[in-house]
């Protein structure tokens, strides 16, 4: 066997990488994350490919690419599902951590790569407001993550270094406390961002624009479980303004899309946004990487549907970079494609446009 048809045997096996120092491409061979262009991460998927090889790990900015004039309801955004439950994060209790996890990066680090809405269970716990993985709706030191003021700060720091970027946080509220949740976001310094629930569109209407919220620096948005606190701390009650389908593996059947049972039907066009989760009930990482993919966008068409012809606004995953290739971030480019220019892909939409308008591919 001569040496070119060993190497080319090699490179087939995964043995050898044909590129390296930043300039591999996309579903090219790799050995780490330094040898792959900007943008892209050297990762695994034993149900997609052999070896390891680059894939994207950071969004698409639309406001940037296209526009950021139109309602804030008319474009998708990242969303990481459990974005505290975190691989390697510390005990914040001294005692070891007997639950699920759900991501791998800081919250700091799914920010930067353009997760836009995060997921946060928050408890009473200890006499503070905690971020927790549990059931019962109580929290105990082997569930407990951290503080939720120290993800809050995170979020913080990311707001005051991007003076452009909208946040949406959308929270499985389990706190009782009077005002806990006021107190906890006041301390951390987020109030001044807060997009007020006065502003929230009533019965379908359009969100005001991406534009105007960054103008009056309104660039946090809130969402809690728990009703009443829409009237007593002035936080918006999820399901009064989204719908919302099922989650854990309820949601992944395909073809099935409907409705988890506290939001209204997917096609009550009364609440303007929309949210997809797709993720198993019980975390699997080696397996993200295939449900980020191809199924993903699949049950986004098949929510299409199901929610009177609207796709999704936030599209929730579990340890979002996994995936085949361009995963929950190529769903979310065909989202804001579909939604800004008809088109699978907002790459082929046409900067400035806000007429539907696609390039030639």
């Amino acid at each position: 066997m001569g040496i070119p048809r060993i190497t080319s045997l090699l490179i087939l096996l995964g043995f050898v990488t044909a590129c390296s120092n930043g300039t591999c491409k996309l579903l090219d061979g790799c050995s780490s994350d330094g040898d792959c262009e900007s943008g892209l991460f050297c990762s695994s998927c034993l149900q997609g490919f052999s070896g390891s090889r680059c894939i994207r790990s950071t969004t698409t900015d639309q406001f940037n690419l296209v526009n950021n004039s139109l309602p804030f309801n008319k474009y998708a955004y990242l969303t990481t599902h459990n974005s505290f439950a975190i691989e390697g994060e510390p005990s914040h209790t001294g005692i070891p951590r007997v639950t699920f996890y759900n991501q791998e990066d800081t919250v700091t680090q799914q920010l930067n790569n353009g997760a836009r809405a995060l997921m946060l269970d928050t408890y009473d716990f200890d006499g503070d407001v905690w971020l927790c993985h549990s059931s019962g709706g109580k929290c105990h030191d082997v569930t407990a993550f951290e503080p939720a003021i120290d993800t809050l700060k995170e979020i913080e720091a990311f707001l005051s270094l991007n003076p452009s970027e909208i946040v949406t946080l959308i929270l499985e509220d389990y706190v009782q406390a009077p005002n806990g949740l006021t107190n906890v976001f006041n301390a951390s310094g987020l109030l001044k961002y807060w997009f007020p629930l006065s502003s929230m569109p009533q019965n379908g209407q359009d969100w005001p624009s991406v534009s105007d919220m960054v103008a009056k620096n309104q660039r946090l948005v809130v969402f809690t479980s728990i009703r009443s606190k829409q009237y007593t701390e002035g936080i918006a009650y999820q399901w009064n303004f989204m719908v919302e389908n099922q989650y854990g593996d309820g949601g992944m059947k395909g073809g099935e899309c409907f409705n988890r049972a506290e939001s209204a039907p997917l096609n009550d066009t009364s609440k303007p946004l929309v949210l997809v989760n797709y993720f198993n009930s019980v975390p699997v990482k080696a397996l993200t990487c295939k449900h980020n993919s191809a199924e993903l966008i699949n049950m986004l068409h098949t929510c299409f549907g199901a929610a009177s012809n609207r796709w999704a606004n936030f599209v929730a995953v579990d340890f979002y970079k996994r995936s085949e290739g361009g995963g929950a971030f190529q769903a979310t480019d065909m989202l804001n494609g579909r939604l800004l220019c008809g088109c699978d892909d907002v790459h082929v939409c046409t900067s400035g446009s806000t007429s539907g308008a696609c390039t030639p591919p």
